[in-house]
């Protein structure tokens, strides 16, 4: 994602920023970015219909530029498109005040937003992390059995299935060659797809695992390809690949996969590899009664209060997608844990609901926390209080704004650059 211009007031958040998505990832991105009663402006073509003098009508496409505020969002993982919808909010000579629409956002097309509410430092982390190049796809992997490998791209926010290859092997029979000929058959396959996936001139660390030998039998496969087709860029990838066991060829497994000890010693620096070892050491934690661990909103919110969640080992795990409520005030309420536990000097990883290690946290409910020190009965201090009733409002917050300009009179601009 380029970050185009953006004139973000450092005090307020107010402002607005306009970004070009440049790959399908940064969709990702511009997903976690746009929240329901955002304004965004962005190009948008719109069935217009004119009538005659003499009352005959015609209909035209017209490319216009249409600023919405959002009300709700479509994103499709598999094809990197994003969908969003909301009413219109500055009208035009085409398009009444009010009326509903909805924006494609595309490759290589502009659009700008503004935060209903100001950019938090929620929104200000995700839109840094959105335009850092650095951030990019981390790692292939097949998780694969006979006859079943799933092709996926692994990168800091999310885990993409780019092709499943199925092959229907018929059984082992003694005298029979027609098993071993159609294994080969469906690594012949398999291998084709994933040169097709792999940008060979700049080759990732591939992840083979399976259950049994049938990733060890697929790396020893691509390397016989590799040294009687002469390809030198397959060559490369090579020394890349990893093979690890799975305790299936599913999807699912992908988990499991990433937080054994041959994968992460490899992938230590990535952040997905961080977040997964995270929530092992949760479960660890869990799984010995220890009282550092603790998941639920109510539990991890009064452990921050309680400064349990700071220097010295203290970490908040939360979901982005506590982060697209639809409720202003339930985004704020996550907003200010996540500031709380940064100031008392804890850790905070919010984690891509997208990912396996996400999708683990959003089985206990989006949010856990590793404390500082344990807290015996914490959640019998919780029982009876009803979800969210004792959250305050935030006074200050202006909903009215209509247009997407930036604020003028800004005293000091966020630099992202």
């Amino acid at each position: 994602m380029r970050l185009i211009r953006q004139n973000i007031e450092r005090k307020t958040g107010a402002g607005s920023a306009t970004l070009l998505p440049e790959e399908p990832e940064d969709m990702w991105h511009a997903y976690n970015l746009i929240r329901p009663t955002d304004l965004l402006r962005a190009s948008a073509i719109r069935k217009v219909v004119t009538e005659s003098g003499s009352g005959s009508r015609s209909n035209e496409r017209v490319h216009m530029t249409l600023t919405i505020r959002v009300t709700k969002l479509d994103f499709d993982p598999q094809a990197a498109q994003l969908h969003v919808s909301g009413r219109v909010a500055v009208e035009n000579k085409h398009v009444k005040l009010g009326s509903f629409h909805t924006l494609d956002l595309e490759l290589q097309r502009n659009f700008t937003l503004e935060k209903a509410e100001g950019w938090d430092s929620v929104a200000l982390d995700t839109l840094k992390e959105a335009i850092n190049q650095d951030a990019k796809a981390q790692l292939w992997a097949v998780v694969m059995q006979e006859g079943l490998a799933n092709i996926c791209l692994i990168t800091d926010h999310q885990t993409i299935l780019r092709q499943r290859v199925e092959v229907n092997l018929p059984k082992k029979r003694a005298g029979s060659t027609d098993h071993d000929k159609s294994l080969q058959r469906f690594y012949q396959t398999t291998f084709d797809s994933l040169l097709r996936q792999l940008d060979l001139a700049n080759p990732k660390p591939l992840l083979l695992a399976s259950p049994g030998f049938t990733a060890g039998s697929f790396h020893q496969f691509i390397k016989t390809q590799a040294s009687n087709g002469g390809n030198k860029q397959i060559q490369q990838l090579v020394p890349k690949i990893t093979v690890a066991h799975s305790a299936s060829g599913h999807l699912h497994s992908l988990a499991e996969v990433l937080a054994s000890p041959a994968v992460t010693s490899k992938l230590s620096d990535t952040k997905f590899a961080r977040e997964t070892q995270l929530m092992d050491r949760f479960f660890e934690l869990i799984r010995k009664d220890d009282a550092r661990a603790w998941y639920g909103p109510k539990e991890c919110e009064l452990a921050v209060e309680r400064g349990a969640v700071g220097k010295g080992g203290g970490v908040l795990l939360i979901s982005n997608s506590l982060f697209r409520s639809q409720n202003i005030q339930t985004r704020k309420r996550w907003v200010r844990l996540v500031d709380e536990v940064k100031e008392g000097g804890g850790e905070v990883r919010v984690f891509s609901s997208m990912h396996e290690s996400g999708k683990r946290l959003e089985g206990l409910g989006g949010i856990a926390t590793i404390l500082t020190w344990p807290i015996e009965d914490l959640d019998e201090e919780v029982d009876g209080v009803q979800e969210g009733q004792d959250m305050p409002d935030e006074d200050g917050v202006d909903g009215g704004v209509d247009g997407i300009e930036g604020v003028s009179g800004h005293d000091e601009d966020i630099d992202f650059l």
